[in-house]
């Protein structure tokens, strides 16, 4: 008979609510005052809880001119606009704002002052536009793309206000309207979100350092017609237009897009405002037929932090969870795109937003690029230009492991973070299509030779030879260390080996054969494989030898997971730079063409029931 005191276990922690990543994940929108006048193409300036929305319209009126204020609660009428008028850039607080260009039968050039009062017309902007992004203040802003009166009409054109006059400043890389700005940034830190070119949604992302535009990552959900709250680096996007309405809100940290809790009414050309990305108003907007509701997004200031592996109950739900990162439930997103297009069959080292790629063809080239999770930018090249490289190491310590020019090449180079030098070769000249993982100084290789399947291992100084694979195979996959490692992959064969150090050993089998393919994991038990080439094939993608197909390996079998947006092989990858849970595949070839474009797999930490049985 068992005893009380015999029986362990521990505390499980009872929440209210899940864990969440952050308190802006937390967030939420609840509803706030209806304004007194139903509209669409507003624009407003200031906080959540004191606000101010002016303009707009119902259909099809040139513009209206009412202005009404928000205390956080209700909607009073003030003093209208001088000059009614539609889908303006509105900049600064509820007493003290600018409400510049916008449409009355045309883009207008009209920027009035509000002093809590009542309007003045003041300084015109130089270019007449509606639709505009917009951030600062009163006395200091900025107003940047638009929709111009000259085709395309869609513009990229910045101006900046200095209190008294307004001044043409650099352009957007990317001509755009119906973009969204940051209402809380300022003429030396501002975003310009999203937007659509002649009626196409455009994916762009900018951020304005007071002197000139940069890209960075893209949100998840491209549109139109959409508000905004926050400054360039604590931003909230939200509603819009996809071709059809959205409810969608995003989240942005300087860094990356996170969506979080949808408004509750989904609508386009709304007002948006606010202080950062925790504190919001959307106000009207179309939902079909202009409306007059508010919404206020508020992040709470206490949260319980998600962690991984914690246990606990959710009293609200009634029901037991635990915090996981299961990599079913991975996906792949767009990231930048390599300014060498035209290449495949390079080599490639690192992590998502520390990556490097090398070489390849075609034409054969020496060219280096280096990625920080969103651009890629040339660096010092390769010693010798040539193809199907193996690569291991890091964004600052790689090695560019033999290859091919017109024969088979056993030269090895290393990269200190800023040149390659040409360091000692491998035992074996191998046939092209070699693979290897590991660092800079302890590196696993698979050398396939006209008769062998020659294993090496590199200690930083010396190549040595160790048992062979049990399968000889070409241009497959490799990922781990070099000590524990995975290696896959041919075109005739989905065989799989596991290497503990000393030999290799066949293990399960991938689900679809294919060479070519890319990497990502830290050992024998735990990686990831995806795209490839399927030279014959006839299904499950007929006509097309590419492939889109990401596996994970959790040390027993194969499961298929998200595929990537493209299909490609040839590309570079992680490898053991990256984990089943964050890689990253880098260029290649479509089967019809080559590819620049990065792809990045993100395997979210969620909270799953647990479920007792």
């Amino acid at each position: 008979m068992s005893k009380y005191k015999e029986i362990k276990g521990f505390k499980v922690q009872t929440l209210a609510s899940d864990t969440v990543a952050s308190a802006i994940a937390a967030g939420t929108w609840a509803s706030g005052g209806t304004m007194n006048t139903a509209r669409k193409d507003l624009e407003g300036a200031g906080i959540q809880t004191a606000g101010l929305v002016f303009g707009g319209r119902q259909s099809p009126s040139a513009g209206y001119a009412q202005t009404e204020e928000y205390n956080g609660t209700s909607w009073t009428e003030k003093n209208d606009l001088n000059t009614g008028r539609r889908s303006m850039g509105g900049i600064g607080l509820y007493t003290a704002a600018l409400a510049a260009t916008g449409w009355v039968s045309t883009a207008v050039t009209n920027n009035e002052s509000w002093d809590g009062t009542s309007w003045t017309e003041v300084a015109e902007v130089n270019t007449a536009r509606q639709t505009a992004g917009s951030s600062g203040t009163q006395t200091a802003g900025l107003i940047y793309g638009g929709y111009v009166a000259s085709p395309p009409n869609h513009s990229a054109l910045m101006e900046q206000w200095d209190g008294s006059s307004w001044t043409e400043v650099a352009d957007l890389n990317t001509a755009r309207n119906g973009l969204s700005g940051s209402p809380a940034g300022t003429t030396t830190a501002a975003l310009a979100v999203l937007g659509s070119q002649s009626g196409t949604l455009v994916s762009n992302v900018e951020s304005w350092d007071g002197s000139s535009w940069t890209e960075v990552s893209e949100a998840n959900s491209n549109r139109q017609d959409l508000g905004g709250s926050g400054t360039s680096t604590a931003n909230l996007i939200f509603g819009g237009n996809t071709g059809s309405v959205s409810a969608l809100t995003e989240t942005w940290n300087g860094s990356a897009w996170t969506e979080v809790s949808d408004m509750a009414t989904a609508r386009g050309a709304l007002s948006g405002f606010g202080a950062s990305s925790s504190s919001a108003l959307a106000s009207g907007g179309d939902t079909g037929s202009a409306v007059a509701n508010t919404e206020e997004w508020t992040a709470p200031s206490d949260f319980t932090q998600i962690n991984l592996g914690q246990v606990y109950y959710n009293s609200t739900s009634n029901a037991y969870k635990v915090t996981a990162q299961p990599v079913a439930g991975g996906t792949w997103a767009s990231g930048g795109t390599m300014n060498t297009t035209t290449r495949y069959f390079s080599g490639g080292a690192g992590t998502k937003t520390a990556a490097i790629a090398f070489g390849g063809e075609s034409p054969q080239t020496v060219n280096t690029e280096l990625y920080n999770g969103s651009t890629w930018t040339e660096v010092n090249n390769l010693n010798t230009a040539k193809s199907y490289i193996a690569g291991s190491g890091t964004q600052t310590a790689a090695l560019s492991i033999n290859g091919y020019t017109t024969t088979d090449l056993n030269q090895v180079e290393s990269w200190d973070g800023t040149n390659w030098t040409e360091t000692t070769e491998t035992n074996v000249t191998a046939n092209a299509g070699n693979v290897a993982c590991g660092t800079q100084t302890a590196t696993l290789i698979t050398l396939r030779s006209s008769s062998s399947a020659n294993t090496e291992i590199w200690n930083g100084s010396t190549w040595t030879e160790v048992n062979d694979l049990n399968t000889a195979r070409s241009n497959g996959a490799v990922a781990g260390i070099y000590t524990d490692a995975i290696a896959t992959g041919n075109a005739a064969s989905n065989n799989v080996e596991t290497w503990n150090g000393t030999s290799w050993t066949e293990v399960a089998e991938i689900n679809t054969a294919r060479q070519s393919l890319g990497s990502s994991g830290s050992s024998s038990t735990s990686a990831i494989i995806f795209a490839g080439n399927r030279p014959g094939a006839s299904s499950p993608l007929p006509g097309n030898q590419s492939s889109p197909f990401t596996e994970f390996w959790d040390g027993t079998s194969w499961t298929e997971v998200n595929n990537l947006s493209s299909a490609r092989y040839g590309g570079s990858s992680s490898k053991s730079g990256g984990t089943s849970n964050s890689a990253h595949a880098a260029g290649g070839y479509t089967g019809t063409g080559y590819t620049g474009v990065t792809e990045e797999f993100t395997v979210p930490v969620t909270n799953k029931t647990i479920t007792v049985s």
